[in-house]
């Protein structure tokens, strides 16, 4: 049997893209050809797209629709990896942000923006991925890049916790947001959570979960790829 179409699975925390994708594979026909449209980190939830068959041709269309992430933010810290991956790093918060300040520094980053990805990313330095330069202990100089942030709301706020809503184009970082905001807030800041809840119309409340995931529900749920 030939497949071919799009997968939309619930990535699960703690499993990098690319073993969700091998997971699935066991599942398919010995020789299916099958990929994803946007990776997302290990500690990330969310809408996935898998691309079997003649669909991984549409790899870079799905890569360029619109996306939304929730994501919760610590503030009162940084990280290296601005994620949950690597150590805290207290910073001095000599005030504490009100909400008003909060929504309005989000703000100031919705449009057309430059933002410098983070040291921590797969993006190539002299051949080199970004995060293996970083990880050797050299100083990793990313230079800004324009991306589109269509709305930034916040769900919610106690300090240090902040919630909240983006949506954006192709090679935004969320964890650059929340690098950005902790900083004009003047109080570090750092992502726990991230959940990607759309890719274009695939929504994260019609995403197949991968636990117990069959053969049966993979071919009764694919939808043809984007003409």
């Amino acid at each position: 049997m030939t497949l071919n179409g799009i997968l939309n699975l619930d990535k699960p925390p703690g499993i990098s893209s690319a073993r969700a994708v091998d997971r699935v594979k066991r599942l398919l026909p010995r020789g299916t050809k099958i990929g994803h449209a946007g990776t997302l980190d290990p500690f990330a939830t969310g809408v996935l797209l898998l691309l079997i068959g003649k669909a991984t041709k549409s790899c870079e269309r799905l890569m360029d629709a619109p996306k939304q992430y929730e994501a919760t933010i610590k503030f009162g810290a940084n990280t290296a990896t601005d994620d949950p991956e690597s150590p805290e790093e207290p910073v001095e918060v000599r005030a504490i942000p009100t909400h008003d300040q909060v929504t309005a520094a989000l703000g100031t980053m919705v449009g057309e923006i430059l933002q410098k990805p983070p040291a921590f990313s797969a993006l190539k330095i002299a051949g080199r991925r970004a995060y293996d330069v970083a990880r050797s202990g050299q100083v990793v100089e990313l230079e800004p890049r324009k991306v589109r942030i269509y709305s930034a709301e916040l769900l919610s706020y106690e300090w240090p916790l902040a919630r909240i809503r983006v949506d954006c184009g192709r090679g935004t970082y969320i964890r650059a947001i929340a690098r950005d905001l902790g900083t004009a807030l003047s109080v570090g800041g750092y992502l726990t959570e991230l959940r990607r809840t759309r890719i274009g119309s695939f929504d994260a409340g019609s995403a197949l979960k991968l636990e117990g995931l069959t053969n049966e529900q993979v071919v009764s749920n694919l939808a043809p790829a984007p003409v």
